[in-house]
């Protein structure tokens, strides 16, 4: 049997797809890279070290001024750990975007960005999204040969579910570590796909029922992208269920001494998954605002934390 993992209660990650500018071909220029290194600096501050990428972020310039951050900060690298994904192509002029997991591609999309980000080592490479012509031992070959190398450490996915998993687990020589999902109080097919078994509602959830669970045993983290809801709760509600929704958060935050966006996150942590929310917003303040929910355990009751999923739903439980 696989160990199971025991991760810090409150761990946190820090996505760094809103540093770089803008998503068009413009470079970055001096004030996109002091954005980010405060963005970063926030993130230390409350206690952050693993920083997540993708090598499609802002066409590549997300990994780019990081790498700037890091090479203006002596010692940084060897603080921190650098998670970062591939298999994404972006739409380029006539043509589509479409996903790439070709063990060549792979391995020249790691190569590209260790150059952006300056360092000779990723800690944790993600696949980022199920590609349907990949070949699971043309992906296990070059992962292999990419840890033998010693230019990835780690491995995991993002976005796939436990039979897409699977077999790329039985033909890799190391475990994978870390499945990275949308998961929050606004994105719940995640959790409600278990309590839809044998209900209507099965049929429109369209998670892979199982996903948690098989994670949670096989001991591969549970990153949750999104997790912030994009603010849907914390200041830009758009619909009145999301106000009254936001409204129980701030008043828990209030009675607790502590900010809704820690609410919103403590309300992840609290599942049993054990789910690491990843932090995406670039604001340094929003950044700090999350404080709350690094290194101690969330402070929600059994029935507050149904009654913030409640509100949110919208309806009763089936």
């Amino acid at each position: 049997m696989t160990a199971k993992r025991t991760p810090e209660d409150g761990q946190l990650l820090y996505g760094c797809m809103g540093l770089g500018g803008t998503w068009g071909a413009e470079a970055y220029g001096a004030e996109d890279i002091a954005a980010a290194e405060a963005a970063v600096i926030a993130a230390l501050e409350i206690g952050i070290t693993t920083f997540d990428h993708a090598d499609i972020y802002r066409h590549g310039k997300s990994e780019s001024v990081f790498g700037e951050v890091l090479a203006r900060t002596p010692g940084l690298r060897a603080r921190i750990v650098i998670q970062t994904k591939c298999g994404i192509r972006l739409a380029d002029g006539a043509n589509p975007g479409i996903y790439d997991l070709r063990g060549q591609t792979i391995m020249r999309r790691v190569e590209e960005s260790l150059e952006r980000l300056r360092t000779d080592v990723i800690d944790v490479l993600l696949l980022h999204r199920p590609d349907p012509l990949a070949d699971p031992d043309d992906i296990a070959e070059a992962l292999t040969s990419l840890h033998r190398q010693g230019v990835v450490r780690r491995f995991g996915v993002s976005n796939m579910g436990a039979a897409q998993i699977a077999p790329l687990q039985a033909r890799l020589e190391v475990p994978i570590v870390a499945n990275q999902l949308e998961m929050s109080l606004l994105r719940r097919e995640w959790l409600e796909a278990g309590i839809a078994v044998n209900t209507s509602e099965a049929a429109a959830n369209g998670f892979p029922f199982g996903t948690l669970e098989f994670c949670r045993e096989q001991g591969i983290e549970l990153q949750a992208w999104g997790a912030l809801a994009q603010g849907r709760f914390t200041g830009r509600q758009d619909s009145p269920q999301e106000h009254a929704t936001g409204r129980l958060i701030s008043s828990l935050a209030e009675a607790k001494g502590t900010t809704p966006e820690t609410i919103l996150l403590w309300w992840l942590q609290r599942h049993p998954a054990r789910i690491a929310p990843v932090i995406g917003t670039a604001s340094p303040e929003r950044i700090r605002a999350c404080r709350g929910a690094m290194g101690r355990r969330p402070e929600l009751s059994h029935e507050e934390w149904y009654a913030i999923w409640l509100a949110a739903r919208g309806v009763p439980l089936p």
